[in-house]
């Protein structure tokens, strides 16, 4: 009796995750689409498969959906990212050469790319989060604070030490951001960077290509003091 309690709990909350996630994706598709005044739950709902009443039993209000679609996107970036952004905080902490610093940025953006550029996971998401770039909502502080604060920082200080400046040297930061957006350039941009390359897709040749060039933008940093 009480397996047959365990297995109808287990599979009650499998059932409720997948009902969860449906309306995420549905959220982070509307609110990609349109702004975040302009999509309703009601669509949202719709779109999902679901009634009202069972998203705001999961999610609230409007607002709750909106920040928990953030939420599930930091969580997912930093899957991806995060033992090699662990590994650079790590090394940051000693005194090493700038050739060290330079393999761990690799590392790190390697791990960006590989998720934002190699994955169609990341595809789904990146109207949601051009859309919080270009006109910050509610979710925009949740975006920031976890995801691309802690990203610039580590990536800034990195470049930092090859340049063997202060870690809060603005250069060390604008190269930071330039070589993040080099990488966005394949995501946010991807339909402009497809019919520039004159690719149908980005497939493991393709992402091969785009890392390659990320590696050589960082070699070039602080080369001539090398």
């Amino acid at each position: 009796m009480v397996e047959k309690t365990q297995a109808a709990a287990t599979g009650g909350y499998r059932k409720g995750e997948k009902t969860r996630q449906r309306i995420l994706d549905a959220a982070l598709k509307a609110f990609g689409e349109a702004s975040f005044t302009a999509v309703t739950t009601r669509r949202i709902a719709q779109a999902g498969g679901v009634s009202l009443p069972t998203l705001q039993y999961y999610f609230g209000d409007k607002e709750g959906l909106y920040r928990a679609c953030a939420e599930a996107l930091v969580d997912r970036y930093r899957s991806h990212t995060a033992a090699a952004a662990a590994k650079a905080r790590q090394a940051l902490q000693q005194d090493f050469a700038p050739e060290t610093a330079r393999l761990h940025l690799k590392a790190l953006i390697r791990a960006l790319a590989g998720f934002l550029v190699g994955t169609k996971e990341a595809q789904r998401w990146a109207q949601f989060v051009a859309r919080e770039l270009r006109d910050p909502g509610p979710a925009f502080d949740i975006l920031y604070k976890r995801l691309w604060q802690p990203g610039v920082d580590v990536t800034s200080r990195l470049v930092a030490r090859l340049l063997g400046v202060s870690e809060g040297d603005p250069a060390a930061r604008i190269k930071a951001l330039l070589l993040i957006s080099s990488v966005l350039a394949f995501q946010s941009g991807r339909g402009i960077a497809l019919r520039t390359m004159h690719w149908s897709s980005i497939g493991p040749n393709e992402l091969a290509m785009v890392l390659a060039s990320l590696d050589d933008q960082i070699d070039a940093i602080g080369a001539r003091r090398s």
